[in-house]
């Protein structure tokens, strides 16, 4: 498993972590910042994490999909700091034998990562700013 927290995301370095001779399928999702929301210009977002638990919250979720699907390798990678519209700021992806299994997984990564790790994400406007709940 291939599991942290960075300051940039390198997309590639993803990749090459799930591509795998005997998996036949990879799949990828990428979370970019918007630049917008709610009808109001997105500047940048903040996004700052308690990264011990953190840490430990991204490989439990991993493990459960593991545990869940044939899978090959698991990939979750979050951003801190402050991000631009347009930039990644999280990936999660999952190799395995067969497609149906790697979307499944992927989209269970995403919704559990977004559910139970404490990482939390500031909007910055023209004229002011929020925290963001992760479910609004």
């Amino acid at each position: 498993m291939l599991i942290k927290l960075v300051d940039h995301i390198d997309l590639n370095e993803a990749y090459a972590h799930l591509n795998s001779p005997d998996a036949g399928a990879v799949n990828l999702f990428v979370g970019t910042v918007r630049n917008q929301t709610k009808g109001k210009e997105v500047l940048r977002l903040d996004f700052e994490a308690y990264d011990a638990m953190a840490l430990r919250q991204m490989e439990h979720v991993a493990s459960l999909a593991m545990q869940k699907w044939p899978l090959a390798k698991v990939a979750v990678i979050h951003a801190v700091g402050a991000k631009e519209p347009g930039t990644p700021v999280v990936v999660v992806g999952v190799s395995s034998a067969h497609r149906d299994a790697s979307f499944e997984a992927c989209r269970f990564l995403i919704d559990e990562l977004k559910k139970t790790v404490p990482i939390w994400k500031k909007e910055y406007f023209e004229d002011n700013s929020v925290w963001v709940n992760a479910h609004p």
